[in-house]
């Protein structure tokens, strides 16, 4: 963990400076208010937890959603949500939402561990499927396709919902990877509470957006704030294996634990789901 955050400090930022300030092409963060705004982003919505607490997904297919696991999780207690306790808003703007969806089934990564003590192995980790119970068939709402992890020093850009803005989803369009490690992105994004699971993505020469990382966290590091991600390829891909097998056998490997040291940065209520690890300096 030590190499790791070597990583981050290599990049020299004056003081109080942040990294969505302070990289080269990076675009300030810009509220989706009015449909034209939220044209082509209505697949990324808000996952409610419990009544009381929120992250963010994104459909990568008519009947799934990309999100963090750490999101599925509730805090102090560290008991899962059941399915029956999410719902899934896509296109949330407003109050109203493009398509609203219930939750058949929810998986998140075996290795994925709530109470892991080694926060960079979390972060590698940090990644769910939620099964809706009903297909999002609709023409304005295409599922987002993904793509390898992006290089160090590519542009991305994030959507989220976060505190003071939950209502609607905010776009930052160019923020740049900074470094790369393992399973894990450290991006000079700007991401905040209730931004866990939002949807990194690149847009390729075709002008389609793919996802390539999911935000799991945040750090801060001498006075510069970055988002730290997951990288999709294999963890996708062990997401997958346990949606095709039985139920039985998936729900035996999603034991639950409890997390410490672990900042909530949930929606309305601390007992929710949305958290961001908090790495010191």
């Amino acid at each position: 963990m030590r190499g790791f955050f070597a990583v981050i400090l290599c990049f020299v930022l004056s003081a109080g400076q942040t990294a969505a300030e302070g990289i080269n092409g990076a675009s300030p963060l810009r509220k989706l208010a009015t449909a034209d705004d939220t044209r082509g982003w209505e697949a990324v919505g808000r996952l409610n937890f419990g009544g009381n607490a929120y992250c963010t997904g994104a459909l990568i297919a008519e009947d799934l959603v990309l999100t963090a696991a750490h999101c599925l999780y509730r805090k102090g207690s560290g008991t899962r949500y059941d399915a029956d306790e999410i719902e899934f808003l896509a296109g949330w703007r407003g109050g109203r939402a493009a398509a609203y969806r219930g939750v058949r089934r929810i998986v998140s990564h075996p290795d994925f561990i709530y109470s892991e003590v080694d926060r960079i192995a979390r972060v590698a980790h940090d990644l769910a499927l939620v099964q809706l119970d009903r297909p999002i068939r609709n023409p304005a709402i295409t599922p987002y396709a993904v793509d390898q992890r992006p290089r160090k020093g590519a542009s991305v850009g994030v959507v989220s919902y976060a505190r003071d803005r939950s209502e609607a989803p905010s776009l930052q369009e160019a923020c740049r990877v900074l470094a790369r490690q393992g399973g894990v992105l450290v991006l000079g994004c700007e991401v905040d509470h209730g931004a866990s699971g939002s949807p990194v993505f690149v847009t390729g020469q075709d002008g389609v957006a793919r996802i390539v990382s999911v935000v799991s966290a945040m750090a801060r590091v001498r006075d510069m704030d970055v988002a730290l991600g997951t990288a999709l390829t294999r963890p996708l891909e062990a997401l997958y294996a346990l949606l095709d097998a039985p139920e039985t056998d998936a729900t035996e490997l999603l034991a639950t634990r409890a997390l410490p040291m672990v900042r909530n940065l949930g929606g309305a209520d601390a007992s929710g789901g949305a958290k961001f690890l908090k790495p010191a300096n």
